[in-house]
């Protein structure tokens, strides 16, 4: 299971490169051309786009680095905690950055779908971002259990 999963997380990983190198670059850059009065958007979209691209990427290499202790038997260890308080850390700066492209669209836009869908955005990233606080905070109940009853025994 561990090794399909990292099979997965490299394949995330590239195609995320690849979209974050090629695609969204020339996707806005297309935009800008094709609409030269939203043209001014076309560098704060790209790198706010990669930005977002670039935390997914340090999701997908802390999901690694956690595989590696569960397949080492140390995930319930405070090396763990670094890992999953930096997921927290990308959850956290997407969640922001989405918040702030929401709000800019939702006061400018006079079409209300693409507003509609930023808040769906918006709304899943924060049940993700609660759901990992949860799990963190579990993790380290955990980790703490473990540690009592290793020194117990």
């Amino acid at each position: 299971m561990v090794a399909a999963l990292r099979i997965f997380l490299v394949l995330l990983f590239a195609i995320l490169l690849f979209f974050q190198l090629f695609s969204f670059p020339k996707e806005f850059a297309h935009r800008a051309e094709m609409n030269p009065e939203s043209a001014h958007l076309q560098w704060p979209a790209t790198i706010t786009t990669i930005f977002w691209v670039l935390c997914v990427q340090a999701v997908v290499v802390c999901i690694w680095k956690l595989l590696t202790l569960v397949a080492r038997d140390r995930i319930f260890s405070e090396a763990s905690m670094v890992w999953v308080n930096i997921i927290m850390g990308a959850l956290a700066a997407g969640w922001i950055t989405l918040l702030g492209v929401f709000l800019y669209i939702g006061f400018r836009a006079t079409d209300p779908a693409l507003p509609l869908i930023l808040a769906l955005f918006l709304a899943i990233l924060t049940v993700v971002t609660l759901l990992m606080l949860v799990m963190r905070a579990l993790l380290r109940q955990a980790t703490t259990l473990r540690s009592d009853m290793e020194a117990v025994i």
